[in-house]
């Protein structure tokens, strides 16, 4: 098919709810490693990873050599039939979980799927129905999940899960409170304890948060936060549930999981995205006690795919030979100075943050108002296509540009990144100006 043929059937024979980027949707022919080639044969350098998803960079060699090893020898066999991929992938997640103790796992398709595996679970384990999730947060595309989710514009159709409800975020930028860090005293936490008194019969199934808040704009709490959360989720007797899809598997740095960077231990975690490194995998993973609780029989079709499990136990080997989690860090904190260093060039650039090769720049019309610059950022967006470069957008306003390149990259990458997110900053300037 050609480029127009492409879009034109994108437009007549799927759902218009899909929507692009850029005012003419980009065509993506292939990849390979950092880099993606559209349609017209640009290359493009890859800094959003198709949402926080590709971990190890495009096709990767190493991965997809196990995964064409596989499809040769065993394509499917359902959850009803037990097989090696599945197994070793399960056995190894056990062995990285904080502290050991989430040894029990349940793979489906998405982290839509995993999350409600988790809030069922939850369920089945505390006797108790209501769960605590925070606003601007971002669960899935389900009912369960829209519900959970703390943000209009993802709660599409008419979500109307009961038994949820939402305590404020610690969205230090845009305190709910007008208050500023670290005199605040870490307010937002305590108000996770005041909605489980006032909003629910007092005895919670559990609270679910992403560490950073992926399409809330990587909003990033403060290093006390959610060790306040889990002693009120524990008073409460709740499950505490860490949905890891977008900052699981190192990308934080340092650490297997971005609940680790707070210190706390987590009754389950989920997780998606990264851990395929584009094949459809969603992990659901607890503490034994906790998973044993899930009574009865289910199934997940195609959960646990030999294949998918292939191909993520190759993923997590790949990032732990390759040392991945160290380099996130490390070069996530070079990316970290580079972005500071524009801040400090554009004023629209009101708030840098996020951590390891998850980072986010807020942008503001102006940084004493905060008003969110959101035609601005579309235009940041445009230029940067016409630069050559990918990134993400996102946030309550829609004024975040999202960062999560493959954990690969190196400082040479980050270099030539910014030379050209610089150049987009003044071409989008110089447009408005026009």
């Amino acid at each position: 098919m050609t480029k127009e043929e492409i879009l034109l059937a994108q437009k007549e024979y799927l759902y218009p709810a899909v929507f692009h980027y850029y005012k003419t949707p980009l065509v993506i022919s292939h990849a390979k490693d950092q880099y993606v080639w559209d349609a017209d044969g640009n290359q493009y350098l890859d800094f959003f990873g198709g949402i926080v998803t590709v971990s190890v960079g495009h096709c990767n060699d190493e991965v997809n050599r196990k995964v064409h090893a596989q499809i040769d020898k065993l394509q499917h066999v359902s959850t009803v039939f037990a097989n090696e991929p599945q197994a070793a992938l399960a056995k190894k997640v056990a062995q990285i979980t904080p502290g050991g103790k989430l040894t029990k796992s349940f793979f489906t398709n998405s982290g839509t799927e995993a999350n409600e595996t988790a809030i069922l679970t939850a369920r089945c384990y505390t006797g108790s129905s209501e769960i605590v999730a925070l606003r601007y947060s971002y669960h899935g595309r389900s009912s369960m999940a829209m519900t959970l989710s703390g943000q209009s514009s993802w709660r599409l159709g008419t979500p109307t899960q009961t038994g949820i409800v939402h305590a404020v975020n610690a969205y230090c930028y845009r305190c709910p409170y007008g208050l500023t860090y670290p005199s605040c005293e870490v307010r937002c936490a305590g108000d996770v304890e005041e909605v489980i008194r006032t909003t629910t019969s007092g005895r919670i199934a559990g609270f679910i948060a992403e560490p950073i808040q992926g399409l809330g704009g990587f909003i990033t709490p403060p290093k006390e936060y959610f060790a306040i959360v889990a002693g009120i989720v524990k008073k409460y007797d709740g499950v505490f549930i860490s949905d890891e899809v977008q900052t699981g598997w190192g990308r934080t740095g340092g650490k297997w999981f971005g609940i680790e960077q707070w210190g706390v231990q987590p009754d389950i975690i989920t997780s998606a995205k990264g851990l395929g490194n584009g094949a459809p995998i969603g992990l659901t993973v607890a503490r034994p006690e906790i998973a044993d609780s899930f009574k009865g029989a289910t199934i997940s079709t195609f959960g646990g795919n030999p294949i998918v499990t292939t191909a993520a136990k190759a993923v997590i080997d790949f990032i732990e030979d390759h040392k991945l989690s160290i380099n996130a860090a490390e070069v996530g904190a070079y990316l970290r100075n580079k972005l500071l260093e524009l801040q400090a060039k554009h004023p629209i650039i009101g708030d840098v943050r996020g951590m390891g090769l998850l980072q986010a720049l807020e942008l503001v019309e102006d940084r004493e108002s905060k008003k969110p610059a959101v035609a601005q950022t579309l235009a940041v967006m445009e230029a940067s296509r016409e630069n050559r470069i990918m990134l993400g957008k996102g946030g309550f306003f829609g004024n975040v540009l999202r960062l999560s390149p493959p954990m690969n990259i190196g400082k040479s990458d980050v270099d030539e990144f910014i030379r050209q997110l610089d150049a987009s900053f003044v071409r989008a300037s110089a447009m408005a100006a026009v």
